[in-house]
């Protein structure tokens, strides 16, 4: 055959091939969302369907809804949201593939403190805005869209808003307690009617102004107030004492509850409550989890119905730090135990050391 390869007329190839939108989200929906990021960057009018609500129709439709992790780091005043991403070149590397990228989703008045609650493809973001100052302020972040929008505002002001979701209701709890002599309440939002309640707790601590840990777990919400842990089921609207083991180890700022398991980090270790033994628990296996440092801020999600574990570490005689992420399969081998499996752990994120980390959560999209 004469000629040469270099010779030959070939096809020119175009970054967004001209297909109709139908066929393209027909195609899309087919696709992880862990490659969505990377798919952005072929073309405006490919960024423009991967946000479009035709696609995420076709995706639940589908049935190819799936647990995406976002992250939320804070560079000096200034929140941003990531999300977990797969590398395009990971065949080439030896690492896990996977990466945080940010989100295009500038919030306009930045939070100096926040509750957020995943609820199906949204964040609830209940925070105020100034240091000194609480707030009544609800906005949603959209993660189909990747856009803001305001909600109905509480009924009450809180500086240190603590929730959780539960049956298409969320529940929300000041964290720091002014003044301990009143009766707080908790305010109940209801997803579907968008409308706010509130529930008074009949008891208060005297010694005690932090109320900072609540979670929902088989049907009821669990809260505590100083060392004690009250639980409210909200189809009788009843208020009960329960075990205040629950509340000796439960970390507040890393914990998470897994199919009606409540895990949490404490100084160093995966932990679990074992609500039959009233006991705290480690998580047993964990082969190729490294230990974390003292100074670490660690982060635990839902994450499907796995664990994700999000983590900063200071690199050594460097002015940056890795954010580091491990996805765990919870295994229950019998009544008494649980293991962990690790099916990947790899730094994800460089940050300046400066940089704090908020929170990790998992949304339904």
């Amino acid at each position: 055959m004469g000629g040469s390869v270099s010779k030959m007329s070939l096809p020119e190839s175009t970054p967004n091939p001209q297909l109709p939108d139908d066929l393209l989200i027909t195609c899309l929906s087919r696709v992880s969302k862990l490659y969505y990021p990377t798919l952005s960057l072929v073309s405006k009018s490919f960024r423009s369907l991967l946000a479009s609500p035709e696609l995420y129709e076709a995706r639940s439709l589908l049935r190819r809804n799936e647990s995406c992790l976002y992250v939320c780091l804070r560079f000096d005043a200034n929140p941003c949201w990531f999300t977990l991403c797969r590398k395009p070149d990971r065949t080439l590397t030896k690492s896990s593939g996977n990466l945080l990228v940010p989100i295009t989703s500038p919030q306009s008045h930045p939070p100096y403190f926040s509750g957020n609650v995943a609820v199906g493809s949204n964040i609830y973001n209940i925070s105020r805005y100034i240091e000194t100052l609480a707030s009544s302020r609800v906005s949603v972040l959209d993660f189909w869209s990747h856009t803001w929008r305001e909600a109905s505002s509480l009924q009450v002001k809180m500086k240190y808003p603590c929730g959780s979701f539960f049956d298409g209701k969320i529940y929300v709890v000041e964290g720091f307690l002014e003044d301990v002599s009143e009766f707080s309440k908790m305010e109940v939002f209801d997803t579907k009617t968008q409308i706010w309640d509130h529930v008074t707790i009949p008891y208060r601590d005297q010694y005690s102004r932090l109320l900072t840990k609540i979670t929902c777990i088989e049907g009821k919400v669990y809260l505590t107030i100083g060392r004690k842990v009250l639980a409210y089921d909200p189809k009788e609207g009843r208020w009960d004492f329960v075990e205040r083991e629950m509340s000796m180890r439960w970390n507040w700022l890393s914990n998470c509850a897994i199919e009606n398991v409540l895990y949490c980090y404490n100084e160093g270790d995966l932990e679990w409550y074992d609500k039959k033994v009233r006991l705290w628990k480690q998580i047993k296996g964990l082969r190729g989890l490294p230990e974390f440092a003292r100074s670490s801020l660690v982060k635990l999600a839902d994450y499907g119905g796995k664990m994700a574990v999000v983590w900063d570490k200071y690199e050594p005689d460097s002015e940056d730090k890795m954010i580091w992420c491990a996805v765990i399969a919870l295994q229950r081998h019998n009544v008494e135990e649980i293991w962990g499996k690790v099916e990947w752990c790899d730094a994800v994120l460089t940050v300046p050391r400066s940089t704090i980390l908020k929170f990790a959560l998992a949304a339904t999209v």
